[in-house]
């Protein structure tokens, strides 16, 4: 029998966030992946990030909720006695409420099923709603979103009842966060661990002039830095690493041709950071990027294609006044 490696060792008694940051970390090129954002703090900064006027993306579908509420009640409603309302990483409810609210105005039979890994955020999440709509059927689901969802497409679960159609809410640009291939996949695995005849309500960017783009994402206030660089801070905490902000800085760049906004934390030295907690340095070349975000953009025919492609069909799509974001209505296939 080989003996295994110190590292191989280290490996083995490593979290999956330790794990995912000393992979990132040691890579080459250097990334990180910005589903780590969101700690406490990183989600208050975020909460900052869709105030900022040049952020308009939440605003956006906001309005398109606004607009839409009732076609989209009546699209969900069609054909079925009630509906499961799935919502992967529901974030802080401030867009969803507009649907809930109206959907319990009409007395609809359905159910308000949030899934999230944190248990914290659902807990957040039923206090905002036991607060704004009392009446609310909700069920939060910690875990995994495909995980979740297997066991709602399972027969024998209470809450997949006949004649109940999943109605899944994938918001706010998060398959933006994917690149091309993950997109396809994410959307296929998702098509799988769905019913035929349930429905996606796929949130997502459109492509527009780059300029409205590039300052979402960089702006004058230096929020989007404060947000990437929070990481580093978590890191600190966590990880017990010495990174030492003032040596670092931050880098946005959106790319027309592939849609893609890319976001980087530079080093502004050459430096070592010490991981106490793992046992590690990490060294930085000046000018080194560690690779943060990617926040893609689509043209609506692009979005229909990989939807297709994944075992969806097109029902319905909707815009706010500027045409600057969609919701896209797709059913299984």
């Amino acid at each position: 029998m080989t003996p295994s490696s110190p590292n191989s060792e280290l490996s083995n008694q490593l979290s999956t966030f330790e794990k995912d940051i000393l992979e990132g970390l040691e890579a080459t090129p250097k990334k990180l992946s910005s589903k780590y954002f969101y700690d406490q703090q990183g989600s208050k900064i975020f909460q900052m990030i869709m105030d900022l006027p040049e952020y308009y993306l939440t605003r956006c579908e906001y309005e398109i909720f606004e607009s839409y509420k009732d076609d989209l009640y009546k699209q969900f409603s069609k054909d079925t006695k009630t509906f499961n309302l799935v919502e992967l990483g529901a974030g802080d409810g401030l867009k969803t409420q507009v649907l809930l609210s109206h959907f319990v105005e009409k007395e609809t039979a359905f159910t308000y099923l949030p899934i999230d890994i944190s248990a914290e955020a659902l807990h957040q999440l039923k206090e905002r709603f036991t607060t704004k709509i009392p009446s609310l059927n909700f069920e939060g689901i910690q875990g995994e979103y495909f995980e979740a969802l297997a066991q709602l497409k399972t027969k024998n679960n209470p809450s997949k009842k006949k004649d109940t159609r999943n109605i899944v809410l994938f918001l706010g640009s998060n398959i933006g966060n994917f690149g091309n291939d993950q997109s396809l996949n994410f959307l296929k695995q998702l098509a799988q661990n769905l019913n035929q005849d349930d429905y996606l309500l796929l949130g997502f960017d459109l492509k527009k002039h780059p300029n409205i783009i590039r300052l979402a994402y960089s702006d004058k206030e230096e929020i989007n830095k404060a947000f990437n660089l929070n990481l580093l801070k978590r890191l600190n905490r966590e990880l017990e690493s010495n990174f030492q902000l003032d040596k670092f800085s931050f880098y946005s760049t959106y790319i027309p041709e592939t849609g893609e906004v890319r976001s980087y934390i530079v080093s502004e030295a050459k430096q070592d950071v010490l991981f106490k907690k793992l046992n590690k340095t990490i060294k930085f070349e000046w000018g080194e990027t560690i690779h943060s975000e990617i926040s893609r953009k689509y043209s609506a025919i692009q979005m229909k294609e990989i939807a297709t492609e994944a075992g969806f069909e097109f029902v319905e799509s909707y815009t706010d006044c500027k045409g600057y974001f969609m919701d896209m209505l797709l059913r299984v296939k």
